[in-house]
């Protein structure tokens, strides 16, 4: 008799651990599980585009001032590889300033056209989603970056690239190509050479451009003096 009533308090015992166990799992499911720490997918994307509008801003302002483009090394834009043999040739002859000329026009003409990416860029930040948001914060140092330049570039080069035109015309770049080009064609014996100088400026300007947003990410990222506000902080602390 003792033993059939031990052998029933166990089985009830056994049954109401079950029962409380199954309760708790069910509990942690309809919670979605213990907290991580960190911040949720609505905050990460708010603190990605923050850090977007803030970086695409300080990036924009700092190429479209003068000497953006012409006094950064890293963004300068060059003699184009495919003229570079006109270029040498002209300045053993006596025209290595109109040569510099030509080359800063070039830069002048990115920093004129500069300005003109911001609402792009304000944009493309609206449209980021959460599960963007998500994947680029586990990402690399310019992981938003290259999200960013993959939805933007296309655009950016349309947008673009009617102000490059305008504005090499506005500071002279393409008479200084032409007049450069007139006395390359007038020396004897060398091959004529032909280039898109809209589209070279325009792709150069925008290698630039995101570029300097690359540092501005990554200034956020890794340097806590960098993240300017509460959200900044939160987003991106480890």
């Amino acid at each position: 008799m003792r033993k059939a009533l031990f052998l029933v308090l166990l089985v009830l015992l056994s049954s109401a651990t079950l029962l409380r166990a199954g309760m708790l799992d069910n509990l942690m499911k309809g919670i979605g599980g213990p907290p991580k720490g960190g911040p949720d997918e609505s905050t990460t994307a708010s603190g990605l585009k923050e850090a977007l509008s803030i970086g695409t801003e300080n990036a924009v302002k700092s190429v479209s001032r003068t000497d953006g483009y012409f006094g950064n090394q890293a963004i300068k834009i060059l003699m184009p590889e495919k003229i570079q043999k006109v270029a040498n040739v002209l300045g053993k002859i006596g025209y290595q300033k109109q040569v510099d000329e030509f080359v800063l026009s070039m830069n002048r003409a990115a920093e004129k056209a500069a300005p003109k990416a911001l609402p792009v860029f304000i944009d493309a930040i609206k449209g980021m989603s959460i599960e963007d948001a998500r994947k680029i914060l586990g990402g690399g140092d310019t992981a938003a970056t290259g999200y960013f330049e993959q939805k933007t570039r296309g655009k950016l080069y349309d947008e673009f690239k009617p102000v490059i035109a305008s504005s090499m015309n506005q500071v002279g770049c393409t008479r200084s190509y032409k007049e450069m080009m007139s006395k390359y064609d007038s020396v004897p014996f060398v091959s004529k050479q032909s280039l898109d100088l809209d589209h070279y400026v325009t792709n150069k300007a925008l290698d630039g451009l995101f570029y300097m947003v690359g540092q501005e990410e990554k200034k956020i990222r890794t340097d806590p003096a960098a993240r300017v506000t509460d959200l900044l902080k939160k987003v991106f602390s480890k």
